[in-house]
């Protein structure tokens, strides 16, 4: 029975894992280094509830309840004392995941479930830092994770039926719709849309076109709900990078080397909305709605 979660990361994705938890009932520990980010998480999702409540989807009351499922950590070792899952939703960093799931696997109980929001490296990698692999799995939520439905479920090569079965009945329960995945370099989401998001800015980098004409094929012309080189700014164009280097270097296929363009603006701190800046510039708007000065005409 899976009733007490932890969470480790409150940033962007944590927090929405949180926030996902609580609001369906579960107890949450969101874990992070920083005092600071906890603070930043919490108000984030506070912010996100009382959008829902605006639409008249939640109440004042069940607010006030959802705040009251999560309890802030700086210390892991004391966050999964009593856990029965802890997803992990820290940077898109190979090693820093390595070390955290070693940690998560001297101090969390024997029966817990150890999972990871990881966007694209090896689960079975992931699960050879512990010494319960058969506990080990994928959760790979869509963002924002309080609205969007897809749960990539991601079984390693030594994650049991148990575990697997038990995470993708639980992910029903958040309102999500789980699909079954096996562990190859960004499994199924990523090993798509990335290669079009790199084709797009390889379009971009050529000179066949520029980012609002780009983005406005891909949304009138294939019923996109944003253009890709938007989604790019709007995932990160840093986590972009990392996962087109995953896949690179675990395929070692060229059609996933990352272009030179994206390179050079992560190297440059152009992220995308989180740096203000990346195709677009968000200094004014967090909407794409100016094209960034390089890129404009």
């Amino acid at each position: 029975m899976i009733r007490n979660i932890v969470v480790i990361g409150a940033g962007t994705m944590g927090n929405g894992i949180a926030h996902t938890f609580a609001q369906s009932g579960f107890k949450v520990n969101l874990v992070d280094v920083s005092q600071e980010a906890l603070d930043r998480g919490l108000k984030t999702i506070t912010t996100n509830l009382d959008r829902i409540i605006a639409k008249g989807n939640l109440t004042e009351e069940q607010k006030a309840e959802t705040l009251g499922n999560i309890t802030t950590f700086t210390a892991l070792q004391d966050a999964v004392t009593s856990a029965d899952l802890v997803v992990e939703a820290a940077t898109e960093n190979q090693e820093l995941k390595l070390k955290i799931f070693g940690q998560m696997d001297e101090f969390a109980p024997e029966n817990c479930i150890l999972a990871t929001n990881t966007s694209s490296i090896s689960i079975t990698k992931i699960a050879a830092a512990t010494k319960r692999a058969d506990k080990v799995i994928g959760m790979h939520f869509m963002n924002p994770v309080p609205i969007m439905k897809l749960v990539e479920i991601i079984k390693g090569y030594s994650t049991s039926k148990e575990t697997f079965d038990a995470i993708y009945e639980m992910s029903k329960t958040l309102g999500k719709v789980p699909v079954e995945v096996n562990d190859y370099p960004g499994f199924v989401a990523n090993r798509i849309l990335m290669p079009m998001i790199n084709e797009s800015i390889e379009t971009l980098y050529n000179g066949v076109a520029g980012v609002e004409e780009i983005d406005t094929v891909m949304k009138l012309g294939m019923a996109h709900p944003m253009g890709p080189l938007q989604l790019a700014d709007f995932i990160g164009l840093d986590v972009c990078l990392a996962i087109l280097n995953v896949m690179y270097d675990g395929f070692k296929n060229p059609k996933y080397a990352p272009n030179p363009l994206l390179v050079n603006m992560v190297m440059a701190g152009k992220l995308g909305v989180k740096s203000g800046e990346g195709f677009y510039d968000y200094s004014e708007s967090k909407k794409a709605e100016k094209v960034a000065k390089m890129f404009s005409k």
